[in-house]
């Protein structure tokens, strides 16, 4: 996104704390624009913790974006936001899951068997 805007580039990561935070010598200036970037939002947990961040510095969180949205447009991140693809994912808590009820094998799409 940020080629295809011709703007500055940078990312968070989760330190040791598991807490998101800039690293690598990154900043954001007080009242700098930002707009937060997803690869998938489930919840939108991780998306807020990233705006959190840009907040915590000064910056401005003026709006997100991702590739897929699996909340079904559901996930609320108090700004502006756009997918390219939304989808609804059902998810279940596994005492209701209709899988484990029925004793299906929990398997990782994509795995290769051991």
């Amino acid at each position: 996104m940020a080629r295809a805007l011709s703007v500055r580039f940078i990312f968070t990561e989760r330190d040791a704390d598991r807490k998101m935070s800039l690293r690598r010598g990154f900043s954001i200036a007080p009242g700098e624009k930002v707009i937060v970037i997803e690869d998938v939002i489930t919840t939108g947990g991780s998306t807020r913790e990233v705006i959190d961040v840009v907040r915590g510095l000064g910056g401005l969180a003026i709006a997100a974006g991702s590739i897929i949205d699996r909340s079904g447009g559901a996930a609320d991140l108090g700004i502006p936001r756009v997918a390219l693809e939304t989808l609804s994912v059902p998810v279940w808590e596994p005492e209701r899951c209709p899988l484990c009820l029925k004793g299906e094998p929990v398997t990782k799409p994509g795995s290769r068997p051991v």
